[in-house]
């Protein structure tokens, strides 16, 4: 049932109350504001939203909102984005935030925390709504979700009599027979020293038996000795041993993404986009998804996706919230996965037969998304992603000189350094 916008104007006074308390940037929001608006997110997740936004702005002529695409890198749009807060901007009405910038945007006062009762949060997927709290309030609520798959190549390993890989051992078996049989690599991933291998990397410390980089709250390095040396040797075997492709150092999504479907690898790590493509090229048919194997069973992947987050300095802060209410509603989530293809944050969406028929892959996602974990939570994310990969991606890299301890060792004196400054 949707509350009447007097309402929505006495929770955000009161969420504004509360926000004096995140940071001392700015002069906090200003509640009472209606009309005109604007939504500001990346290149990369817009060319199916120009006909969801016709429809708010037909059914609100005096609110209309306006699309300001950023750069299609997530570095460069956090650029921009703070560039504009830490100028106290009105510009940005509603933002659309990488799930990882909840902390740093929170802890510095550019974004407001919000009413949970605003918002159906419990037909939510729960890890996604995590995402969305930092320091137990809500700071913007989930449109997106994402978690990462492993895609394999169901004819070779029907052809081979092999199941679907459940364990790092299963995976490295078959991709070396696989990749000595036909010539192909055995298992690639986003092995380049960017914000992917932090996702590989997090992901393969969770998988190795639940373990963390980061506390919750971000206050400390709580990186497992045995969980973080299994991750690198893991991934560092692959590299020696052959069946990880020493080209795949090079890659990032999209690199990883065509390498699987042009028939270069028999298994790959990639977030959900990468189903779509691959279904409609040479590959149809003769691929499927699973989850990402771990140690000893089925792994855990990292939590991507985009929140929508209130700026503290805009001034119409009472329409934008009514269009975040509308914009992370059902009706409109099935549209950002029926035209989009983007993973909606509705639980219930997951199990809709409609759905599963175009988008097969939607029950295994949702598990994956259920056994995920966020990035580690940190105000100082990019520098900690930053030594998270940069010490990774040494340890991939030939000659293999470092051992796993020594990696393990800096890496964490790394964050700590990086905690402490915060």
């Amino acid at each position: 049932m949707r509350r009447p916008l007097a309402t929505v104007l006495i929770a955000l006074v009161l969420a504004g109350c509360a926000a004096g308390t995140a940071g001392e940037a700015g002069s906090g929001p200003q509640p009472g504001g209606s009309g005109p608006f604007t939504l500001v997110t990346g290149r990369d997740t817009t060319a199916y939203l120009q006909p969801l936004l016709d429809r708010w702005n037909q059914a609100h002529p005096g609110e209309r909102v306006t699309l300001l695409e950023l750069p299609e890198a997530a570095d460069e749009q956090r650029a921009q984005m703070v560039a504009n807060l830490q100028a106290k901007s009105d510009r940005y009405d509603v933002l659309g935030l990488d799930v990882v910038w909840t902390a740093e945007f929170a802890d510095a006062g550019w974004i407001v925390p919000l009413d949970r009762s605003l918002f159906p949060l419990d037909r939510f997927l729960r890890p996604v709504v995590d995402t969305a709290v930092y320091r137990d309030k809500l700071w913007a609520v989930p449109y997106t979700s994402n978690a990462g798959l492993l895609y394999y190549r169901k004819d070779l390993l029907e052809k081979e009599g092999f199941a679907p890989p459940r364990t790092w051992a299963e995976l490295r078996e078959q991709a070396r027979a696989l990749h000595d049989k036909y010539g192909i690599g055995g298992y690639a991933g986003q092995f380049l020293a960017y914000e992917g291998l932090t996702v590989n990397f997090a992901e393969a410390v969770q998988s190795a038996g639940h373990g963390q980089i980061l506390s919750p709250d971000g206050t400390q390095v709580v990186l497992d000795d045995s969980n973080a040396k299994a991750a690198l040797d893991f991934l560092t075997g692959g590299f020696r041993e052959g069946w990880i492709p020493p080209e795949s150092l090079s890659y990032k999504e999209e690199e990883s993404r065509l390498a699987f479907q042009e028939g270069r690898l028999a298994f790959a790590r990639n977030w959900p986009h990468a189903y779509g493509p691959a279904a409609q090229s040479e590959l149809a048919g003769r691929f499927a998804v699973t989850r990402l194997p771990g140690l000893r069973g089925p792994g855990s992947s990292s939590l991507g996706g985009v929140n929508l987050a209130l700026s503290a300095y805009s001034k119409r802060q009472k329409s934008a919230v009514e269009f975040i209410r509308y914009f992370t509603g059902l009706e409109n989530q099935r549209r950002v996965l029926a035209e989009g293809s983007f993973p909606p944050v509705w639980a219930e969406l997951y199990d809709d037969p409609v759905l599963i028929k175009r988008f097969p892959y939607l029950p295994v996602l949702k598990q994956s998304i259920l056994s995920a974990r966020p990035r580690p939570v940190s105000a100082n994310y990019d520098q900690v992603s930053l030594a998270i990969a940069s010490a990774v991606s040494n340890a991939l890299t030939p000659p293999f000189e470092e051992s796993s301890d020594a990696v393990v060792a800096s890496m964490r004196t790394q964050l700590g350094e990086i905690i402490r400054a915060q």
